[in-house]
């Protein structure tokens, strides 16, 4: 039954997937959630993209200590002069990595690897004393009905084994801040169990393709002619709950013109 639980749990831990140090919050009611998101290099082209890894972290709480509630979705969007690519780039399917752990899903889709993390969380057993779970994760590229996706190994080993996958769908906006949105739905079952301690994922990957540098992950320092940086909103994380609370954090950054 606890091999039951941690699953359950897995899948909550992944799509909450976003409490840090040096992040944003956000309170509603009795309901915490923390945000955090940076990128490497700060110095970049003012005129052209230059490959960058992107670090995310946070965690949902509550003020009082109980749990929180059920997380529904999570929406992650991107500020347009950033961008993912993948041409050249292997693709991993779901089934490849079901019901596999972390050393079976990169021998079977390392090709395909963008990302990988850790997790942390508590599974509140009922009638049983509370125990942490914790574990790693690791992101795929993939293509879902000819679209863009990116999928979520997510595998526990700690007290016991179990592996979900979740399916994040990639959507390319041509206008407003914010070019690319990741978003996944969450199963209702998931997060009744349990609730995330901490969570960090760094996503970032370069690669050759015919004979050319290729970055997963790319950006741009947008300062105007004569200035040496800019701020802007670089990720906007929308978290909805179960009793229909939304919260919404935008994070603002800087960037130097290299």
């Amino acid at each position: 039954m606890r091999r039951i639980v941690l699953t359950l749990m897995l899948i909550a831990t992944t799509a909450i997937g976003v409490g840090v140090a040096h992040g944003e919050r956000v309170k509603r009611g009795d309901l915490l959630l923390s945000f955090n998101a940076s990128f490497t290099p700060h110095a970049l082209p003012r005129d052209r993209p230059a490959p960058v890894t992107v670090d995310l972290a946070g965690a949902v709480n509550t003020s009082s200590g109980v749990q929180p509630p059920q997380l529904r979705s999570i929406a992650l969007d991107v500020n347009r002069y950033g961008r993912l690519n993948t041409r050249g780039l292997p693709t991993c399917q779901r089934g490849q990595l079901e019901s596999t752990s972390t050393a079976v899903a990169l021998d079977r889709c390392r090709g395909a690897l963008v990302g990988h993390g850790l997790f942390k969380a508590r599974v509140d057993f009922p009638n049983f004393d509370s125990f942490p779970v914790e574990g790693g994760m690791l992101a795929f590229n993939s293509r879902a009905q000819g679209r863009p996706t990116i999928l979520m190994h997510v595998y526990g080993s700690n007290p016991v084994e179990a592996t979900v996958v979740l399916t994040f769908k990639v959507t390319h906006n041509k206008r407003g801040t914010f070019g690319t949105t990741l978003f996944a739905r969450i199963p209702k079952i998931a997060s009744d169990l349990g609730y995330v301690t901490n969570i960090e994922l760094s996503f970032g990957r370069k690669y050759l393709h015919n004979g050319k540098l290729q970055s997963f992950i790319s950006a741009r320092c947008a300062a105007p002619d004569g200035f040496l940086g800019a701020i802007f909103p670089l990720a906007r994380g929308t978290f909805t709950f179960a009793n229909d609370q939304r919260l919404t954090i935008t994070l603002t950054r800087e960037c130097d013109v290299r």
